[in-house]
Order: C-alpha cells, then structure tokens, then sequence
C-alpha cells in the first residue's frame, strides 16, 4: 500500500496491484460442460514445474507453461477466443471493482487476539489474565456447543473486498491502482470481479 494525492490535495490509500496479462487456456460451453466458463493462466514458469498432464492441458490451446490457473463463470462465451490475452486495458478508471484473495496467516492464536475478548483484572492475586473463562453450563447439557469462539487458527480464509475504486492504469506496466486495501499480504495472488 501506499498513497496518492489527488487535486484538492487529499491523501488517498491505495494499493497498487499487478494485473495480468492472462491467457485464456480453455473454453467451457454448456453442451460439453453443462455450464459456460473460461479458464485463463497467469505467470509463466519452466515446465519442469508442471506435470504432463497440466503440460498436455496447456498444449491443447498452444499457450505457454502458466503457474497458475482459474476458472472463471461468464454470461456469453462469443468475446472470448483460446490464447486470447486480457489485459488491464478491460478496465477504465472510476469503476468499482471487488478483490478476492486469501488474509494473511496469524497463525494458532487466543482468545483476545482472535475474538477480541477483554482480558481479566491484572492484580490483586487474579490468575486470570488471558484465559477465556467458562465455555459452558455444567451437568446439563454437559457439553461445549458448536461453534464455541475459543483459541484456533486466525487468518488465511478468503475474503472479498467489495467496491473499490480504480484510481489510475498503467497499461505498459499492467498496474492497476485501486483505493482502500486488498486481502493478502504482498506478492499473494488475488482474483478482481467487475461489476
């Protein structure tokens, strides 16, 4: 993240985010799959990364080794055409775009960090600083019920951003400039949907 001035002189947060170029790699219709979709591969690495088959997969649509694939579901497949490159050059600035990736890992965490449970009293010979407390009735029912929040593991889930705005595009780059943050920590890979 960093931040941008626009020409009022407000400091805007942004997040700069590297898009593409992705290659479209297959085409799924409903008469074959049931449901109509695109598949499309993102940064090129060295075959000895993949396996034959994902080799065979690629060769199918004369593209390059990609690392990374994902599906995604469309309206109408007539646009799209195999080893067709998307670019952000889709994009106009203004638009609201949601961002999709995974939270950065927190790791086994406790109950303050992860549910923002307030502490216990500090003095007065109390041992109970950061411990949770009861989790639960006794005899009856004599259980903990589903869904307890208590101690686990805290980030690495998949969150959408909703609504950002694009605030500048550098086609040459393939950088594309959105306001407000973005799930994930840098260099992880994120998925953007227009509206």
């Amino acid at each position: 993240m960093t931040q941008v001035f626009n020409k009022k002189g407000n400091a805007i947060p942004v997040t700069i985010l590297k898009l593409g170029p992705c290659i479209i790699t297959q085409i799924k219709n409903e008469s074959s799959h049931g449901y109509k979709a695109v598949q499309i591969g993102y940064e090129e690495c060295n075959k000895n990364y993949l396996t034959k088959p994902e080799i065979g997969h690629l060769n199918k649509s004369n593209t390059a080794c990609l690392k990374y694939l994902r599906e995604c579901k469309v309206n109408s497949i007539n646009n799209f055409a195999l080893g067709q490159i998307i670019t952000v050059e889709a994009l106009k600035i203004g638009t609201l775009i949601n961002v999709s990736g995974f939270s950065i890992g927190k790791g086994f965490t406790g109950y303050q960090k992860r549910h923002h449970f307030s502490r216990g009293p500090m003095t007065h010979g109390s041992k109970n600083h950061r411990q949770p407390g009861s989790i639960g009735a006794g005899t009856t029912p004599g259980r903990v019920f589903p869904g307890k929040k208590m101690a686990g593991r805290m980030g690495n889930a998949k969150v959408t951003i909703k609504n950002l705005q694009i605030v500048d595009i550098n086609s040459n780059e393939h950088i594309v400039i959105v306001k407000g943050a973005v799930p994930g920590k840098s260099g992880s890979i994120i998925s953007i949907n227009t509206k």
